[in-house]
């Protein structure tokens, strides 16, 4: 069995900008796994950089409000919210509420650095 603590993971600055800490990744794990899963935080006012991978992904709001930016659609978002980002779509996500906001991703497949492009604001 394997639990894996928030706090046992090493929090980072992802390449879009946005505090991580990957939970489960099947490089970094000896799990069977196709997907990754991280926790993801944007502070109050911030904005994680467009990207976009070439795999798909969901967000599932945890706390904070902002707004999801997917190709040319926005859509605002809040806890409980879960957001489906298909494969190659330009995407970012901007806290526009009052405290940080907090997220799972999980990646299909597993995330990996050549998959992402991450686009100058």
């Amino acid at each position: 069995m394997l639990v894996q603590k928030l706090n046992a993971c090493v929090e980072f600055i992802a390449g879009d900008g946005t505090q991580l800490r990957e939970l489960l990744h099947p490089d970094k794990q000896p799990l069977e796994l196709r997907y990754s899963l991280a926790h993801a935080t944007v502070p109050v006012g911030q904005t994680s950089a467009p990207h976009s991978l070439t795999t798909s992904e969901v967000y599932y709001i945890l706390t904070g409000t902002g707004e999801m930016y997917i190709d040319d659609e926005i859509q605002k978002v809040e806890p409980g919210d879960a957001v489906y980002i298909p494969p190659n779509a330009k995407q970012f996500i901007r806290n526009s509420g009052v405290e940080p906001l907090v997220f799972i991703c999980i990646v299909d497949p597993a995330w990996r650095e050549e998959d992402e492009t991450v686009y100058q604001m």
